[in-house]
C-alpha cells in the first residue's frame, strides 16, 4: 500500500496545514481554531446534531440557549484541539514550559509507592494528545490506543504519540494490558465511547443508560492494579492546562462488574463537568439499545 495514492491526498493536505498553523504563535493558534470551530459548527450538520442531543440528555437542567452557546464551544474545542494535538506531535517542550499545573501529584505518589499498577482512568477531552505530551514530561506511562480506520493517519499518530508514550497498547491486546499493570507500570486508558452491546454492559453515564465497557474492573482485577480517575484540560483561554490525579478508588474492584463500571462512570461524569464543552460530545454516546427496541437514542 503507497501512502502516496490518491486517496490519501486530502489526509496529508490536513498534515500539512496542522504541521504549519503550529508555526503560529499558540494565542494565534488559539483564536484560528476557535474561528475554525464556529465555522464548523454551522457546516457539520450531523455532527452538531450529536452534540445537541448528547449536551439535550446530560444537561436538561440548562436552558436552550446555554446548551446552544456549549455546543459552539464544544466545537471550538475540538477545533482548538486538533492544533493542540498537532503542538504534541511536532512541538518542542520548550514551548509548553510554564504552562502546565497538577493537582493531586500526592495521589500519584502514594499510589506508585504501594508498588502495584495504576490503571490511569480518563475520558476523551479535546486535549487528548497534548494532555498525554504534558503528562510525558513528568512520567513515563503506557497508553491504550484503537488504531485508526485511516492507515496513514494511524501511522503519524503513532509516531507522533509515541514522543511522549512509553509504548502504546493495541487495545485488543488485553494481555498486554495486564502485563504491564502486573510489572508495575501505569497504563492509560478511556473507556467512555459506546463499543456496542458485544463488548459492554449498560449502566449510566450523565444518568442516562449507556453501553460501557467494563474495563476497569476486569483490568484492575487480573492486572491486579489500582485505579485512579485522571483528567487533563486547558484551563484558561491563553493556553495553561491543568493535570489532575483523583485518589485512587477504594475497595476498587468488588465483586460487582455493574456496581465497579457505574462507579467509574460517575468519576469520569464529575471530572467532565469541570470543563464540560472540552469533552468530546462529538461521539454518539448513547447510540445503543440492549434489548433490542427503540429505546436507543435517535440521533438523525
Amino acid at each position: 500500500m503507497s501512502f502516496y495514492a490518491p486517496r490519501f491526498w486530502p489526509t496529508w493536505l490536513l498534515l500539512a496545514l496542522l504541521r504549519l498553523a503550529i508555526l503560529l504563535p499558540l494565542r494565534i493558534q488559539y483564536a484560528l481554531g476557535r474561528q475554525l470551530g464556529r465555522l464548523l459548527y454551522r457546516a457539520i450538520r450531523r455532527r452538531r446534531r450529536i452534540v445537541e442531543v448528547n449536551l439535550e440528555l446530560c444537561f436538561p437542567e440548562k436552558s436552550a440557549p446555554e446548551r446552544r452557546q456549549m455546543a459552539i464551544e464544544v466545537f471550538e474545542n475540538n477545533a482548538i484541539g486538533l492544533l493542540e494535538t498537532a503542538n504534541a506531535w511536532w512541538s518542542s517542550t520548550a514551548r509548553f514550559e510554564n504552562r502546565c499545573t497538577i493537582e493531586g501529584l500526592e495521589h500519584l505518589e502514594a499510589a506508585k509507592a504501594n508498588g502495584k499498577g495504576i490503571l490511569l482512568t480518563a475520558a476523551h477531552y479535546s486535549t487528548l494528545d497534548l494532555g498525554g505530551f504534558l503528562l510525558g514530561q513528568h512520567l513515563d506511562f503506557y497508553a491504550v490506543y484503537r488504531p485508526h480506520n485511516n492507515p496513514l493517519f494511524d501511522h503519524f499518530i503513532c509516531k507522533g504519540r509515541n514522543r511522549f508514550i512509553k509504548q502504546l497498547i493495541n487495545n485488543e491486546s488485553s494481555r498486554g494490558i495486564i502485563r504491564n499493570l502486573r510489572n508495575g507500570n501505569i497504563v492509560w486508558f478511556a473507556p467512555d465511547q459506546d463499543m456496542g452491546p458485544k463488548q459492554s454492559i449498560e449502566v449510566p453515564f450523565f444518568g442516562i443508560p449507556a453501553a460501557t465497557v467494563p474495563s476497569a474492573s476486569k483490568l484492575a482485577r487480573l492486572g491486579k492494579a489500582q485505579v485512579m480517575i485522571f483528567a487533563h484540560y486547558r484551563s484558561s483561554e491563553d493556553g495553561h492546562y491543568l493535570l489532575k490525579f483523583h485518589p485512587v478508588m477504594s475497595d476498587f474492584p468488588s465483586d460487582d462488574e455493574i456496581s465497579d463500571t457505574t462507579r467509574v462512570n460517575i468519576a469520569l461524569e464529575q471530572a467532565i463537568r469541570e470543563y464540560p464543552t472540552q469533552y468530546m460530545w462529538v461521539h454518539r454516546r448513547f447510540k445503543t439499545a440492549f434489548d433490542g427496541s427503540d429505546k436507543a437514542v435517535r440521533y438523525e
